[in-house]
């Protein structure tokens, strides 16, 4: 059994894949409380499902890219089951994830968003820098900033563990905290490789809307 806080259909926000259909896979529970939490209703909240009933009610949604977040979908030990029964029905299956947790027994099938902590999110120590190692080509490093510290914590860890030659790296803002503008500007005086992203969904509807 595995505990849902919902499932729906929108467009991807984020990633390579945004602007995309996807449906998304919320599981329940987190073991961080990042500054700027944006699902925190997501923590406690859901209904054990079983992956047979999962899988039977995203069908009904027809889409065949689908992401598992949550909370931090990988403190749930049948994610990876779930994830790979994903990949068995041919789904194009992304997996969203805080990086506190190990991700290397993930089915090397999905697309993992890494999460990588900035010091403004008050988490930076639970980062788990050993995921580095088991990242893919297909993967991505989220590096969600708020402050010039962030900014420049990000860099040095994308040297570090030569992200570069990893994976892509995705930079974002702390919604309402850092202009979107000003994080473009330091991209582009440092001529950083790395895609800038918004948050789609939270432009398109009210920030604080569930299930977008």
């Amino acid at each position: 059994m595995i505990k849902i806080n919902e499932i729906y259909k929108s467009i991807q926000g984020e990633s390579s894949k945004a602007g995309l259909p996807c449906t998304f896979i919320r599981l329940t529970y987190c073991n961080l409380r990042c500054s700027y939490c944006d699902s925190e209703y997501s923590f406690y909240d859901g209904t054990e499902m079983e992956i047979e009933e999962i899988l039977s009610e995203i069908k009904m949604l027809e889409c065949n890219l689908v992401e598992v977040t949550g909370g931090e979908p990988l403190f749930q030990k049948e994610c990876l089951d779930l994830l790979k029964r994903l990949c068995d029905e041919g789904y194009e299956v992304m997996l969203e994830t805080g990086g506190s947790l190990p991700i290397e027994n993930v089915d090397k099938r999905v697309m993992i968003i890494l999460d990588l902590k900035c010091p403004s999110s008050g988490m930076m120590k639970k980062n788990l820098y050993e995921n580095a190692y088991h990242l893919k080509q297909i993967d991505e490093i989220k590096f969600v900033i708020g402050t010039k510290e962030d900014y420049q914590w990000a860099k040095e860890k994308m040297e570090e563990f030569n992200l570069y030659q990893k994976c892509s790296i995705l930079f974002s803002t702390v919604f309402g905290e850092l202009s979107p503008q000003t994080l473009i500007e330091w991209i582009l005086e440092d001529n950083l490789h790395v895609r800038f992203q918004l948050q789609l969904h939270k432009y398109i509807w009210d920030p604080k809307t569930k299930g977008v």
